[in-house]
Parts: C-alpha cells; sequence; structure tokens
C-alpha cells in the first residue's frame, strides 16, 4: 500500500507544471469571454462549469478548480482536464456528427487502450441487459440515439457532447459498448482528455447501473 501511495504521489504531482502553465495562460483572458466560449456562468468573481451533472467552481485570478458544494480543490488530474477545457474552448456548438474514438486526432494510437479502460469494464459490468443499462442512462438524462440495441447521448461538459452505443451479445458475438464523441468535443480537449471523460462516463454509467440492482 505505501509504494502504491508514493507512486500515486508522484503521478498526481507530474500534473503540476501543466497546471501552472494552464492558470497562467488563463488570467491573460477575460473572464467573460472565457465563461461565454465555454459555456460556463460567471459571476464576477468565479466560473461555474457543469461536469456531469456536478458542479465545480474556478475563482478568479487563481483557477484553482473547486468542487462547488464544498470548495474543496479539486484532484490535479480533475484541475488539468477543467482548466485544459477553458483553455481550448472556442465557443463551437456540438454538431451531431458522432466519430469514435480512433477517428478522433491521434485517436488511432491510444484506442486499444481505451477500449480497455473504458468501454470494456461497462460490458464486464452490464453483459446482456441492455435494458437496465437503458434505465441507467435515462437517470443520468441520457438522450435516446438511434444506434445499436441501446444509445444514449449525453451533455459531459457544456459544449462537450459523447454517446455510449451498446449491443447485446448472441450465440457468436459478446456483448459491446462504444463511446462516441461529437465532431465539435476536439476543439475542447486534447484525445488524452476526451479519453478521461469517456472513462468517467462508463464509470458513472456502471456505478448507476448497480445502483438499479443490476
Amino acid at each position: 500500500m505505501l509504494e502504491w501511495s508514493v507512486d500515486n504521489k508522484k503521478w498526481r504531482e507530474s500534473f503540476a507544471p501543466k497546471i501552472r502553465d494552464l492558470r497562467d495562460e488563463l488570467r491573460g483572458r477575460p473572464a467573460e469571454t472565457l465563461a461565454e466560449e465555454a459555456g460556463a456562468e460567471w459571476d464576477g468573481a468565479k466560473l461555474e462549469l457543469t461536469l456531469l451533472g456536478k458542479k465545480y467552481e474556478i475563482p478568479h485570478p487563481e483557477f484553482v478548480v473547486r468542487f462547488a458544494d464544498g470548495g474543496e480543490p479539486c484532484p490535479e488530474e480533475l484541475q488539468a482536464l477543467l482548466l485544459d477545457y477553458l483553455k481550448l474552448a472556442d465557443g463551437t456548438q456540438p454538431r451531431g456528427r458522432w466519430l469514435s474514438y480512433r477517428e478522433l486526432p491521434h485517436g488511432q494510437f491510444y484506442f486499444r487502450a481505451f477500449q480497455g479502460y473504458a468501454e470494456r469494464p461497462l460490458v464486464q459490468e452490464v453483459g446482456n441487459d441492455a435494458d437496465g443499462l437503458q434505465e441507467a442512462a435515462r437517470r443520468m438524462s441520457g438522450e435516446p440515439i438511434e444506434f445499436g440495441d441501446c444509445g444514449f447521448a449525453f451533455t459531459v461538459l457544456p459544449r462537450v457532447r459523447l454517446a455510449v452505443v451498446y449491443w447485446r451479445g448472441d450465440e457468436e458475438l459478446p456483448p459491446t459498448a462504444s463511446v462516441l464523441f461529437d465532431e465539435a468535443a476536439g476543439r475542447y480537449l486534447p484525445v488524452d482528455g476526451l479519453a478521461q471523460l469517456g472513462r468517467m462516463l462508463t464509470s458513472r454509467l456502471a456505478k448507476e447501473y448497480r445502483a438499479l440492482g443490476g
């Protein structure tokens, strides 16, 4: 356990240079412009972003991302994700055209890893119970889409939409899950950030599914 803790601390600390650079860059941009382009709320002192239904506050000019329901700073990985989103946001609206992870810029190189930590764990959790997954998706305000045996789209960040498509298995093929990304998503996060969002979405879906007794 001690070895894991040391490794985890080093991994968290590895985000420090990126977070520092992101904060420095964001301080040089008007908060009102950041809010408009990212779809965030601005109250004159802080930005507020919603990620998978949970609110986060980002005071200006500190740019320390905090949980809105307690004010505690977020873990470094989440700090980097949301600050990256603010940095890259350009106001482009979702386009309604879906891409697989491997179709994203540079996604071809990482899609097998993405399958391993985002898509396959959901299949292991759900099996052939697409009906149970549909109920879990509805509880997360997912919007049905006409893909697979079960497909739902989610507004994960204000300008970033992802979808989860599910196919039941049969005697020849196992069940399959696929995470899709709106074509505009790459304008808001790099490919590793989008992978993180995909993992967060499927993990949350699996949690909701378990809560239903699946």
